[in-house]
């Protein structure tokens, strides 16, 4: 019978049914009790049932190896390097076979690299939720929950799974990104009727939902891809929605595409028209259009963001995808806000003024027993079992103040009910039990709030609270209210208690600037980017910090300002403040989507369940790995320390792989298609091809490889100093311009090679094989930077040896016993020295030109859009495990996909 029990547990029970049921059916059906499974049956369990997680985030050999082979290009040659071995032509064949496989190598191994790197960053992200088992709260992995465990949720928490509600404490769930209701959802312990819709499970959390007011107890009934989260994130597919990086990259591809079609095809027909060979034409064809595609762009770029990711790790910088990199270096204005940012971070406790002004233990006590905090009782300071820490930061240093552990007082009290803190009050309150039978309401929270509620409030009160803001200490108000006899027996609470309430005093805080604050403000000042702060803090306090920081604030605008003006006027006040203060969580997001709508790349920093909306309106969100899950989970970059310095360092590496990217493609670009319209030119007027489909192969594998070291090259101070964007015209500009020049010198070489040498077709290729092979390679020196090369600007060591080693090789090649199976011969030694002659006349007409080009093009475009798909992938990022997942774990309608595949 146990046995039975725990296999019929195993599965779970759909959301729905169970909000059907009462919450004790639910444990009994599940296995489970009301303090939790034991380790060991959750550990079978999970063994069954698998992960709680949606995504299986692992390098996988095969997958990465079918990205390489899925080029059309590439299949097409596959196809014709078969064709020529099948009529007679096996050494085009294997060299064509050859060079494809060192070509899919090289991608692969830089590409596989860039997996690993990304799936150890993974590793590095947890997310961990508050679970009872054994009959003790702890922190579990949220992919470790199964069926029947029992979990707490507070303020802020990401809800981990379905939930059946066994307790709750006012508590409401955001579900906007289940439902799209942007209004919270009040929850309760009652069940509902059978059949009941999604919006009307008021029992139950969801998986993906957020806390947004209150706290609860829930059983798991469904996790992974059995959940409603789950099977909404897994029909959208593993496929994030683009980044600005990636849509530059598509747009660059469709570019190409459209470029190597026409060349293709024309070349093609020429070939026809002058009678020769189909096959003949046919390679040579498809050679130009794989010359003219940098087909080891994907290499370059993965290689990069890996190193990069590398660099960031060891600057204490996590972004979930390797491409969010490039987002990090595009940032613009950085929103963020203040608490641990521009100041220490570490709360302490510093006095307790009463109405009057002087110290009064009594407000310390009342904040202790109107508290969040969770606390062990045996220790006396702010944590739970196993550390767990709960409440805002205020809470714990409270709890953790010398004084705190004095305060016998508290013994006397028993808590009865809780209203807790939310955003739009901005106040808890709670109801406690005198030894002696009298009851008493304690409120706290900000001074205005509290203030309001409060009767009898005398100028001194003012006075006070205005002396503590202009000396920039956080405050915090307490208020009680006894109630009469009438009421003592009354154990319910509710915000419409909140009124009558008599001041009792302050509480105040001290929260330092950080020390390195001012000169991480300055280094992203030197960046181009703009700071400004969000607070929910007071105006006086906010406006004090930044000027001692230095950052310039001028008018401060508060919450009030932000909803008194519509969307024009609040661009145009944006513009103009650098503070915004007593801020609610909307306020944020909307001062951020209204910076974007400016077309500047906005960031926002914030680590609370307040944060959210902004963390997902924003290009690029921020967090830090000790912030609330919402926020992590909203975010796309995470900082291991909550310091803009280490911001900087992330903005920085960003820019620096930017750069390396495109100077690769804008050098890719110029150079082979010069190079393919200087061979289609040649094969209208040649009585042969200029150069075999093999030559043409081997020329872009030895020019890629050279390129491989890219990604390790210095970067300019000037290309860090600002962000940088994909401009698809830029390119299109730079190909246009420069691939012609390179034409200019193919075709001196041509002259040379007919006209001195009176070559014939073998020489006359490997002629152009050298010459093309050395102009495309070392015009490198001069498009890698704006300045003048070498002597304002040097390159990277390993760049200069990859560059001039593959140079080398060009030459060598002809001289080498293979030289005959690939069509080449021996050059003539005067032919190098004209050759050094036109390689350098080349490189000084490519500095003139591009110092012409750079003063005459236009800035990049800016500004970019996120699709509603954000949030929800977002999201579902928290539930991906490196561990393999079962089928047991996906629900059964979605386990597998459309195509037939399974899902991960």
């Amino acid at each position: 019978m146990a046995l039975t029990a725990e296999v019929s547990g195993e599965a779970g029970l759909d959301v729905a049914a169970a909000g059907a049921l009462r919450a004790d059916e639910v444990l009994a059906r599940l296995g489970g009790t009301d303090d939790g499974m034991r380790q060991a049956q959750a550990e079978r369990r999970l063994a069954a049932v698998g992960p709680n997680a949606l995504r299986t985030h692992r390098a996988r050999r095969a997958a990465v190896l079918a990205r390489q082979l899925r080029s059309p290009l590439l299949i097409l040659l596959a196809v014709t390097a078969a064709a020529s071995f099948f009529l007679g032509e096996p050494a085009d064949a294997l060299i064509i076979g050859v060079i494809l496989a060192a070509s899919v190598g090289l991608g692969f191994f830089n590409e596989y690299r860039a997996e690993k790197a990304a799936e150890a960053l993974h590793s590095q992200i947890r997310h961990r939720c508050l679970v009872r088992r054994d009959g003790h709260p702890g922190l579990v992995d949220v992919t470790g929950l199964v069926p029947g465990d029992v979990v707490e949720l507070r303020l802020g928490d990401v809800v981990p799974a379905d939930l059946r509600l066994l307790r709750v404490a006012e508590l409401e769930c955001e579900e906007s990104v289940l439902t799209g209701e942007s209004m919270p959802v009040a929850k309760s312990t009652r069940p509902v009727g059978a059949g009941a819709a999604l919006a009307e499970l008021s029992c139950c959390a969801l998986m993906g939902s957020v806390v947004h007011t209150g706290s609860g107890t829930g059983v798991v009934v469904a996790t992974g891809g059995r959940t409603t989260f789950g099977r909404i994130a897994l029909r959208l597919g593993e496929r994030h929605p683009e980044t600005e990086f990636q849509v530059g990259l598509r747009r660059f591809s469709l570019l190409l595409v459209r470029v190597a079609a026409v060349l293709t095809v024309a070349i093609f027909v020429i070939n026809i028209v002058l009678r020769r060979p189909v096959l003949d034409a046919l390679l040579f064809s498809l050679a130009i259009a794989v010359g003219i595609s940098p087909q080891l762009l994907p290499a370059v770029v993965s290689t990069g963001l890996a190193a990069g990711t590398r660099r960031l790790a060891r600057h204490k910088v996590l972004v979930k995808r390797l491409v969010c990199i490039e987002d990090l270096g595009d940032i613009d204005v950085l929103f963020t806000d203040k608490t641990g940012t521009l100041t220490e971070g570490r709360i302490s406790f510093m006095r307790s003024p009463g109405p009057d002004g002087r110290p009064a233990d009594e407000v310390l006590e009342l904040g202790l027993l109107c508290n969040e905090a969770v606390v062990d009782r045996r220790s006396g300071q702010a944590g739970g079992p196993g550390g767990v820490a709960g409440g805002n930061p205020l809470d714990v240093a409270l709890w953790n103040a010398a004084t705190a552990g004095t305060q016998a007082g508290l013994s006397r009290y028993r808590r009865l009910a809780i209203v807790p803190f939310d955003h739009e009050r901005r106040r808890v309150t709670v109801l406690l039990e005198h030894a002696d039978g009298h009851r008493l309401i304690v409120t706290k929270g900000a001074p205005e709030t509290v203030l309001e509620l409060c009767t009898g409030i005398g100028d001194q009160a003012r006075i006070m609270l205005e002396a503590e803001f202009d000396a920039g200490n956080r405050v915090v108000a307490v208020a009680t209210r006894r109630l009469p006899d009438a009421a003592s027996q009354v154990a319910a609470l509710t915000p419409a208690d909140e009124h009558g309430l008599t001041f009792r005093g302050l509480l105040v805080f001290l929260d330092p600037p950080k020390a390195g604050a001012r000169h991480a403000l300055e280094r992203l000042s030197g960046l181009g980017i703009t700071v400004k702060v969000l607070t929910g803090d007071n105006p006086a306090v906010a406006a004090r910090l930044c000027a001692e920081l230095g950052l310039t604030s001028g008018r401060v605008l508060t919450g009030a300002d932000v909803d008194a003006a519509d969307d024009s006027r609040l661009a145009s006040l944006i513009e103009q403040c650098s503070v915004f203060a007593r801020v609610s969580p909307e306020h944020k997001a909307r001062i951020v989507r209204t910076q974007r709508r400016g077309g500047l790349d906005v960031a926002f920093l914030g680590d609370g369940v307040n944060d959210a909306l902004a963390l997902h309106a924003a290009d690029v969100g921020v967090s830090v790995d000790a912030a609330t899950d919402v926020a992590k989970d909203a975010a796309d970059v995470l900082l291991l320390e909550k310091d803009l310095g280490i911001l900087a360092d992330g903005v920085t590496q960003g820019r620096r792989i930017f750069a390396n990217t495109m100077k690769y493609v804008l050098m890719g670009t110029s150079s082979n298609f010069g190079n393919m319209f200087s061979a289609a030119a040649a094969s209208a007027f040649l009585p042969f091809l200029p150069m075999l489909p093999s030559q043409i192969l081997l020329n872009n594998l030895l020019y890629d490889s050279s390129q491989l070291a890219i990604p390790t090259d210095t970067v300019d101070a000037e290309q860090l100093s600002r962000p940088s964007r994909w401009d698809v015209r830029l390119i299109r500009r730079f190909m246009l311009f420069f691939g012609p020049i390179s034409s200019l010198f193919d075709f001196a070489t041509f002259a040379v090679m007919l006209g001195v040498f009176h070559a014939a077709p073998p020489l006359f290729r490997t002629g152009w094989f050298v010459e093309s092979l050395a102009t495309q390679v070392l015009v490198i020196f001069v498009i890698r930077t704006r300045r003048v090369p070498f002597f304002r600007s040097r390159p990277g060591v390993p760049l200069l040896l990859a560059a001039l080693g593959v140079v080398t090789a060009g030459a060598v090649i002809p001289f080498t016993p293979v030289a005959p199976a690939l069509g080449f011969q021996p050059l003539p030694g005067p032919f190098f020295l004209i050759v050094l002659l036109m390689v350098a006349a080349y490189l000084a007409l490519i500095e003139v030109g591009k110092r012409w080009f750079y003063r005459t093009t236009p800035a990049a475009p800016a500004g970019r859009e996120r699709t509603p798909a954000h949030p929800l992938h977002r999201r579902a990022h928290r539930f991906t495990t490196t561990a393999a997942i079962t089928r047991g774990a996906l629900s059964p309608a979605v386990s597998r996909g459309a195509d037939g595949r399974r899902a991960r």
